[in-house]
């Protein structure tokens, strides 16, 4: 199962996050965050790709998460779209909606307000 970011998604913390800012402040902010929240471990950072890959550690009925963080933005143009996707492995529930908005709510406050 997997649940991504999305412009089709009614709320807010399901739909990718644009900011009017250059790529490379935007990816630092969300390496930053990924190690700030519980449970969540940086596995790689490519600023070059623009990729994030971590992991969430499995909850009570839930497997471990595989969390994929994208980021783009046309070269030095402040404009850079954050899309995240979310896979879940084992465990009887699964997370993954829960995981992308647990990433995107405090990633819009910090980048976009």
């Amino acid at each position: 199962m997997s649940f991504q970011t999305s412009d089709s998604h009614p709320a807010l913390e399901h739909r990718p996050v644009r900011a009017a800012a250059l790529q490379a402040g935007i990816f630092e902010e969300a390496r930053t965050l990924v190690s700030e929240l519980p449970g969540w471990t940086l596995v790689a950072a490519d600023e070059a790709s623009g990729k994030i890959e971590c992991k969430r550690r499995a909850g009570f009925l839930s497997g471990e998460s595989r969390i994929t963080i994208s980021i783009e933005s046309p070269a030095g143009v402040p404009s850079t779209t954050v899309n995240v996707r979310s896979e879940s492995s084992g465990g009887i529930l699964r997370r993954d909606r829960q995981n992308v908005a647990e990433f995107v709510r405090p990633f819009h406050r910090r980048v976009c307000l």
